[in-house]
């Protein structure tokens, strides 16, 4: 009785077990197929690949990516990719690719039990497909959540494509380094050929790769990609896709690559796109993001110009040598910044020299001088000092200062307008010690040059560092009527999905100096560019109005000009300061004239505005005083009105001196009109 109620109690233990097991498996299989079906009928999300982020100029074109050395994905068919790929591909990330269903079930217990017993997650057992998963979409974490998205991702993929499609989408987007993603990519950027043209031995250089994309770059470190090739190339031996003498022969041959610098997108306004990728981290978003996130940056580059600018440096600067140029070119109504070269290879040499704060402006800074004694009623266009060797004492008369004009020329006593025109020294310094050189510092400030500038009376001459940007800015002022506008680079920011991040405000407009005493400064240095002026020999090359100034030191040539349209400072010199040539010297000029033209080649040449406030009279050039009908000459000048000269010339009567008066202070009609005349000469001239 005892043992028959023991086997009763065993059979029904053994029942309950066999249940059970029977209940699991059933319930498992119904779990799995369930699954199996949910993943079978549910799309795949949408893809979390890296995006670049895309620059565009004014007009919302595409000028370049901009991760720099970033190339566009360039997705190929699995035939247009060369056997070499794929085979040493399968060899070397997944053996049994064609012979699974998304996940290897051996090889997650194998990695399974690793990491138990060192109690991590050191070993993986990816397939391809599952490689392909976590880069479409996932993050690359290593977590056990990730590993389960990763599995079951991977089996969603190979119910939607077949194997060919997944190999081609696996090596469509895996990265290869240096911002290349996709077989295609990375197939130019290093051999600068298609994919299905690669040899045997650029193929298992380029399949070594993704493992450490730059550890294993044969730009970065040539024998860690020869090792990693030879591994490559083992592999595809242990599975006879290839015999050991083909082996052997891809490992010896001496492969050939593109230079890093032989990129051409790195030559669409490249210096432009650095400063822009400056400015977007000032405002906020990340290096990341600008790499990864797919960004599109709207900005104020005028292709036209940037194309220009780049044809007048080219033309202009020796390719050989080590002569050096630098460009920015400003909308002075907006800020916008049109056009900008930081040198003349970016291939060569990334610095970025228009920003650089270690050359001399020269007499370009002379201008700034002027500015500064108009405002504060120092001089007028009538204000006459002697060119001649002058010694200038300062600190209190405790130190002397003797500059002399170039080649010792000097010109006796003159007016600012040809003090300007011939770029006189004697006549800045004497301005500058007529209003004080803290009033020049002042304004130079207010123009917006920050560079430690000290009130010596050498600052006259531009001996104190200042920027081809900050000159461009400053000389922006003058272009809008005395009005400054902050430049700006970067209009708009897009996300991946269209979303605005960032809108740039509406352009503020300061007031920093009299509308009539920038006008009165841009008349005098329009003389620059006509008979006696130091930019005359390019006259004819310009075919608007144009104002500006050049400069010169031992190192250093500039040209800083503009139009109603353009504000733009050029230099030309070496990065190490040695000295120019004088043909070096005269480099600059015709290349600001030849951008100014092709640049505005779209717009019809305007005169500057005349203030309300300005009145014209001839002046007599040797007296500084009205000219009457008893002088043998007559130089027409402009005055903010009130400071026009009152005493004529010669004797008169006071009928003759009322007469003179009425006839000689002109409207500013008749400004335009004589205006209007040079310049249709100059035009008429080419």
């Amino acid at each position: 009785m005892a043992v028959t109620t023991q086997r009763k109690i065993k059979n029904r233990w053994l029942r309950w077990l066999l249940t059970g097991f029977i209940t699991l498996f059933v319930l498992g299989l119904g779990t799995t197929v369930t699954v199996l079906g949910y993943l079978y009928m549910t799309d795949l999300p949408p893809s979390q690949i890296q995006q670049d982020s895309e620059l565009l100029d004014r007009e919302g074109k595409p000028v370049a990516m901009l991760t720099s050395g970033s190339m566009q994905r360039q997705s190929v068919k699995i035939d247009q990719i060369s056997p070499y790929i794929i085979d040493g591909t399968i060899a070397t990330e997944d053996r049994g690719f064609y012979n699974h269903w998304g996940i290897d079930a051996r090889g997650i217990v194998r990695a399974t039990l690793v990491n138990l017993e060192h109690m991590s997650k050191r070993q993986g057992a990816s397939t391809l497909t599952q490689q392909l998963a976590r880069n479409l979409y996932l993050s690359h974490e290593r977590t056990w959540k990730r590993k389960l998205k990763e599995a079951l991702l991977a089996l969603q993929l190979e119910m939607k494509y077949n194997k060919d499609e997944i190999l081609a989408l696996y090596l469509n987007n895996v990265y290869y380094g240096h911002g290349s993603y996709g077989i295609e990519a990375a197939s130019q950027m290093y051999f600068g050929k298609s994919a299905h043209k690669l040899s045997l031995a650029e193929s298992a250089m380029l399949v070594g790769i993704p493992r450490g994309p730059s550890y294993y770059s044969p730009w970065l470190n040539m024998k860690n990609a020869k090792d990693r090739q030879q591994v490559i190339l083992r592999g595809m031996v242990e599975l006879g896709q290839i015999t050991e003498l083909q082996a052997k022969k891809a490992y010896d041959e001496v492969l050939t690559f593109r230079s890093r610098t032989d990129r051409s997108e790195l030559l669409v306004a490249p210096y432009f796109r650095d400063y822009v990728k400056k400015e977007l981290s000032a405002l906020g978003i990340s290096e990341a993001t600008l790499a990864t996130g797919g960004l599109r940056i709207y900005t104020t580059l005028d292709r036209q110009a940037q194309a220009a600018a780049e044809a007048a440096i080219a033309k202009h600067i020796p390719e050989e040598g080590e002569l050096q140029a630098a460009m920015v070119s400003i909308d002075p109504r907006s800020g916008d910044v049109k056009a900008m070269i930081g040198g003349k290879d970016y291939r060569t040499n990334q610095y970025n020299r228009v920003f650089a704060e270690t050359r001399q402006p020269g007499s370009s800074f002379k201008p700034i001088v002027y500015l500064a004694a108009l405002e504060k009623k120092a001089i007028t266009s009538a204000t006459r000092f002697v060119s001649q060797p002058t010694s200038f004492t300062y600190d209190e008369g405790r130190k002397v200062y003797k500059p002399n004009n170039y080649g010792d020329k000097y010109y006796g006593d003159i007016m600012l307008r040809q003090a300007i025109a011939a770029s006189d020294n004697i006549y800045a310094v004497n301005t500058l010690m007529q209003v004080g050189a803290e009033q020049v510092v002042r304004m130079a400030e207010r123009l917006g040059i920050h560079n430690g500038l000290k009130p010596l009376p050498s600052l006259a001459l531009g001996t104190f560092p200042v920027s081809p940007f900050q000159m461009a800015t400053a000389y922006a002022v003058l272009s809008n009527e005395g009005r400054q506008v902050t430049p700006r680079t970067v209009l708009a920011v897009t996300d991946a999905g269209g979303r605005l991040l960032y809108e740039a405000p509406a352009p503020v407009e300061q007031q920093v100096v009299l509308p009539e005493e920038a006008y009165i400064l841009t008349n005098l240095m329009e003389s620059v560019f006509e008979a006696g002026g130091t930019g005359n020999r390019v006259s004819t090359l310009i075919k608007r109005p144009v104002a500006g100034k050049t400069g010169t030191t031992d190192s250093d040539s500039w040209i800083v000009g503009y139009t109603p349209e353009l504000a733009t400072a050029v230099w030309v010199g070496y990065d190490k300061g040695k000295k120019i040539t004088q043909t070096d010297a005269r480099r600059s000029a015709p290349i600001f004239a030849q951008f100014t033209e092709k640049a505005l080649a779209n717009v019809p040449p305007k005169l500057f505005p005349v203030p309300d406030n300005i009145v014209s009279t001839y002046i007599d050039p040797n007296t500084g005083k009205l000219a009457g009908e008893g002088c043998n000459a007559k130089q027409l000048e402009t005055f903010v009105r009130g400071t026009e000269p009152k005493e004529i010339c010669n004797e008169h009567d006071q009928q003759q001196v009322r007469k003179s008066k009425s006839e000689t202070i002109l409207p500013e009609a008749e400004d335009k009109k004589k205006s209007w005349w040079q310049h249709f000469k100059r035009w008429w001239s080419d």
